[in-house]
């Protein structure tokens, strides 16, 4: 009798778990748009995407701020190193049939023909590609805006992972991830989420009620999207994924990720005056509180930390308040409109200097 043992197909392989472990550490309350990435990555690593096809074709919809296309920059971060190795095409800039030109190149004997580069070409899709990973991630954000020419061009992409430019040369969008995003039915979204933002955490939701509140926002966008889009689209997807609104538990998670970005940048920028940041309990939670805004999600967040923050530690850099090694301490004081910054450890970093010299 030959020995049977039992597979487990559930168990992901350990570039998938790599690509999970990253995305979860870069994005924070949409758990179902990650694991629809590492699945189709799955896929991938193994060999089995469907030949003539994108390796996936994505549709994010949600309100602005919920995360869309930071984690098609956090994919390009964990898979390529590099959160700007995102082939982005902004929609809005393609309203009109003729702007189409700017995409696939104009066709030979037009004026400008030579001058005329394709955003879209080959090489712009293998420009990030490594020794380790040939994919693309090609971003067409905001597509409700998109021309019908556009809309034409899409529907060959997502269907056969082929584009012909202007000067009848093919494009092989095979090894691309393609992603989609749309602020359809955000306002439907928004109606039924009763998250609470401010200063003070949410009424967490049984178990039951949360499932049942992030299926009838999941179908409120599907809803709004078969409205909007054709059939013949909505077939050629291999996913839609719903973004739900951030709450005040995920917000609060996207600061503590912030502040520590804020950390990596002082070091990387100012490698002549690295400094350790330290943000206290009280200053974290009036950035929370200042950047708070149900319309613009985590956006309002990153404003709010620039502008309370990062403006002014460049003023305190700029003025040589700081020095490297110092120690330096954030918080807030009840009721004042601004944060404080003191000055600790220098008398240790400065003994330090002078034994080392």
């Amino acid at each position: 009798m030959p020995r049977i043992s039992l597979l487990d197909p559930t168990k992901t392989g350990r570039q998938a778990q790599e690509l999970q472990t990253k995305l979860r550490r870069l994005v924070v309350g949409q758990e179902e748009a990650i694991q629809e990435i590492v699945r189709t990555y799955q896929t991938f690593v193994a060999g089995l995407c469907p030949a003539r096809r994108p390796v996936g074709n994505f549709l994010f919809l949600g309100p602005t701020g919920s995360g869309k296309t930071r984690i098609v920059e956090a994919t390009a971060e964990a898979l390529l190193n590099n959160p700007r190795a995102v082939i982005k095409i902004d929609c809005a800039e393609f309203q009109h049939s003729h702007e189409i030109a700017k995409l696939i190149g104009s066709p030979p004997g037009y004026l400008g023909h030579r001058e005329t580069h394709a955003l879209l070409s080959q090489e712009v899709l293998n420009r990030h590609h490594t020794e380790k990973r040939k994919i693309s991630l090609v971003l067409f954000d905001e597509i409700e805006k998109a021309s019908d020419s556009l809309w034409n061009l899409l529907l060959g992409i997502l269907d056969k992972a082929v584009l012909t430019l202007g000067d009848n040369r093919p494009v092989d969008f095979s090894a691309s991830m393609i992603f989609l995003t749309s602020n359809l039915g955000a306002a439907e979204m928004a109606a039924l989420c009763e998250t609470r933002l401010g200063f003070q955490p949410p009424v967490s939701d049984d178990s039951q009620t949360h499932q049942k509140r992030s299926a009838q926002m999941s179908r409120a966008g599907v809803a709004a999207a078969r409205k909007r889009f054709t059939p013949e689209f909505i077939n050629r997807l291999d996913k839609i994924v719903t973004f739900k609104p951030l709450g005040y538990a995920e917000l609060r998670e996207i600061v503590n990720i912030e502040l520590e970005m804020v950390q990596d940048r002082i070091l990387v920028s100012s490698k002549d005056k690295a400094f350790s940041l330290n943000v206290g309990e009280s200053a974290r939670e009036f950035l929370l509180a200042e950047g708070t805004d149900a319309r613009y999600g985590a956006r309002h967040l990153k404003r709010a930390i620039e502008h309370l923050l990062v403006q002014p530690i460049a003023n305190l850099i700029a003025s040589g308040q700081i020095h490297r090694g110092d120690f330096v301490r954030v918080s807030h004081r009840d009721g004042a409109s601004s944060l404080s910054f003191s000055r600790e450890g220098v008398v240790e970093w400065q003994a330090a200097e002078s034994i080392a010299a």
